[in-house]
């Protein structure tokens, strides 16, 4: 079966300029637990998901240190500290969302995207079309429906 026969066709998404409140009153009311965010030409540039809402309650933690005659080394975390940083105190989606998108085509495999979504503890999955365009969403519940 391909990722096309499973998919959500009609996407929810927001706009980089999306205040933290609207994206939570999103997920909520809508009962979903990620949104892709796309640009004014429909591009996906992230996605946020409830972890990363979840980031504006856990305060950043400090990253490995080492302090040699008075100089302060970071040498484990700094990136991940960065990362929870922004994400502690982004105000839209643009600032909160996950850059790094991991798509996936309408004529994949479920069974080669369901082992990816698995190994990376990915939630849902963006489908994009051969252009780059925004054509629907997988998500677990979608995997799991087959079952039925």
């Amino acid at each position: 079966m391909q990722v096309k026969d499973i998919m959500t066709k009609n996407v929810i998404t927001v706009k980089p300029e999306a205040t933290i409140r609207e994206l939570a009153e999103l997920l909520v009311t809508k009962k979903i637990s990620g949104v892709p965010v796309v640009d004014e030409t429909g591009k996906v540039c992230g996605i946020v998901s409830e972890g990363d809402l979840m980031r504006k309650e856990i305060a950043p933690e400090m990253p490995d240190e080492l302090c040699i005659l008075g100089a302060v080394i970071y040498y484990n975390g700094l990136q991940e500290y960065r990362d929870a940083f922004r994400k502690f105190s982004a105000l839209t989606a643009e600032q909160i969302m996950t850059e790094e998108v991991i798509a996936v085509k309408a004529e994949d495999e479920v069974s080669k995207i369901a082992k990816l979504m698995h190994d990376k503890h990915i939630k849902r999955l963006p489908v994009l079309d051969d252009a780059g365009a925004l054509i629907g969403i997988v998500s677990r519940t979608d995997i799991v429906k087959m079952l039925l």
